[in-house]
């Protein structure tokens, strides 16, 4: 039996990546926000924690890349891709011009901002913990609608008004599964990093790039965030092609090392296919 902690309650993205993980037998651990996925994992109440990191149409999930790199000591153990279908649901009965307001994750707000412009102008949108939350309190509240799952609207018994409200088609949301430990390398896997400069200066960027085109190591991200210590203090974030104990990755790394204050490795784990 593995337990595993997801942003909930039922009805969720998150749950739906839980359970396509493919687990035989799935202990559910609804968790109410991203950073209490993280404390299930590390207090030993989940074996597993499933959170969003990346999305297409809103980029990356900054909770999840602060609380691996600032709040927690844990390591990404794999990742998965899920297609995303928002619909616009609120309790039976309600028509599109009884909605005075509309409830959301801020993501997903983000996901179907142009569609709420254009058919619900004017409304004010208010942020939810996560989409199951905004159903729930949506199929209990007259004139609020919410953006989340056709799934969530099922299981709180909201109706469905509009399906496919996201702005963009091919919406998907990268997942990653939180653990400790690194992966073993399996010839076909990602490594994420955390890369803190000594100091900014000229070239800074140029030189960690320059490691990795060295070994001929391709990045499938780079992303640079504040590093909570002063204004203008930023770190960055990598995701590369390769495992950190293929021998080119290591050398990189090695090389980083020297020449950065600090290197802390993510994960190692298998592409998602």
């Amino acid at each position: 039996m593995t337990t595993v902690a997801y942003l909930g309650p039922a009805g969720t993205f998150s749950e739906m990546a839980a359970v396509s993980l493919g687990l035989e037998e799935v202990t559910p651990v609804p968790c109410t926000t991203i950073g209490e996925v993280f404390e299930a994992v590390e207090r030993g109440k989940a074996d597993l924690g499933v959170v969003p990191i990346e999305n297409s149409i809103e980029g990356s999930v900054v909770a999840t890349l602060d609380a691996l790199v600032f709040d927690h000591s844990l390591e990404i153990q794999r990742e998965l891709v899920l297609d995303i279908r928002f619909s616009l649901v609120a309790a039976p009965g309600t028509r599109l011009a009884d909605i005075t307001s509309v409830v959301a994750h801020p993501q997903a707000g983000g996901q179907c901002r142009r569609w709420v412009e254009r058919n619900l102008p004017g409304r004010p949108v208010t942020a939810a913990n996560s989409n199951a939350e905004a159903v729930k309190i949506a199929a209990a509240t007259p004139g609020v609608a919410a953006l989340g799952p056709a799934l969530a609207a099922e299981i709180y018994g909201a109706e469905v008004l509009e399906e496919g409200v996201q702005d963009y088609a091919g919406n998907q949301t990268r997942f990653v599964v939180l653990g400790r430990g690194l992966q073993p390398r399996t010839g076909h896997d990602k490594t994420s990093l955390a890369l803190f400069m000594k100091k900014d200066k000229p070239g800074a960027l140029l030189m960690i790039l320059s490691e990795f085109a060295y070994g001929d190591i391709n990045l499938t991200k780079i992303q640079s965030r504040p590093t909570k210590r002063q204004l203008g203090d930023y770190m960055f974030f990598v995701d590369l092609e390769g495992h950190v104990d293929d021998p080119h990755v290591r050398l990189a790394l090695d090389c980083l090392r020297l020449k950065l204050r600090e290197v802390k490795v993510l994960g190692s784990f298998p592409v998602a296919r």
